[in-house]
């Protein structure tokens, strides 16, 4: 008997490899004229290439982690102002990006959330966080762009947490 049932399981195995599994959400970011974005990194080619695969890595893995498969989100960024700023006239630091509450991360961009050619959620979002300095886990973090990419993290988590939002029961935007 248990010699048949092995036999079963290797025998369905194989079968189970070409079985199709569901597509897994796919992510695709746009960036509309990032050579004008505020903050300096995104105006010479080389700082804003690897600025904007930092933010590309982060959308793909906040869009792997929140949205179920089969999902496609089209994201059109329009704007990025990151947290803090440089103070040139602060000679010893004008290299280094001071934090104040001044200072937030924004981040504007629009959206479109489909599923098999349906769309199921738009909307254009202006994300700000004045309280960006209270995050403990931003502010203890050494990650290149913490506090910028902990904002997208809570609208993701936020947006795309509730089923019912998603399929457009609700306000899809933040």
């Amino acid at each position: 008997m248990l010699r048949a049932l092995c036999l079963s399981a290797a025998l369905a195995l194989p079968l189970l490899a070409v079985a199709p599994l569901p597509a897994a959400a796919e992510v695709t970011v746009t960036y509309v004229a990032p050579e004008r974005f505020r903050d300096r990194e995104f105006r010479q080619e080389r700082s804003r290439a690897s600025a904007l695969a930092e933010f590309d890595k982060a959308f793909e893995g906040l869009a792997a982690r929140h949205l179920p498969a089969g999902q496609d989100l089209a994201i059109e960024v329009l704007d990025i102002d990151l947290a803090g700023d440089f103070e040139p006239w602060n000679f010893d630091y004008r290299d280094v990006r001071i934090m104040r509450a001044t200072t937030p991360p924004r981040i504007r961009f629009r959206y479109t959330l489909t599923q098999g050619g349906q769309v199921l959620a738009r909307d254009e979002v202006r994300l700000s966080d004045m309280n960006y300095l209270a995050d403990p886990a931003a502010r203890n973090s050494t990650e290149r762009f913490a506090h910028d990419k902990r904002l997208l993290e809570d609208w993701f988590r936020k947006t795309f947490a509730n089923s019912a939002r998603i399929r457009g029961n609700g306000p899809s935007g933040v």
